[in-house]
């Protein structure tokens, strides 16, 4: 069997336990990178208050984000073929938590 049949036929049996099951609510990713890793730190913003709590910290390669970020793309894609764009604002935003993003971060 030559390696492209190899990866054809591999399978990875991944585990979920009930604790990571459940899952962690996030509305707001911050972002930062050295030249070894990515950090993103997934936290939960409330509306009128004044911190933010970090719910979860992922570290990753940046190949393993590229990778991430090309499969989260092509699973927007597909949403939006079916539920319609998504839409953002900066507006809204700025109304229901009172946060002033950093130019570029979301579309005009």
């Amino acid at each position: 069997m030559d390696s492209t049949d190899e990866l054809k036929t591999k399978q990875i049996q991944i585990e979920l336990d009930e604790k990571v099951g459940t899952g962690e609510y996030s509305n707001l990713v911050i972002v930062t990178h050295s030249p070894a890793e990515f950090i993103l730190d997934f936290t939960q913003v409330m509306p009128g208050m004044p911190k933010a709590r970090v719910r979860a910290r992922i570290i990753m390669a940046p190949l393993h984000v590229k990778t991430f970020a090309m499969a989260l793309s092509e699973n927007i894609r597909k949403y939006e073929a079916r539920f319609g764009d998504i839409q953002v604002s900066k507006d809204e935003w700025a109304r229901e938590f009172g946060i002033k993003l950093p130019p570029g971060t979301v579309p005009d």
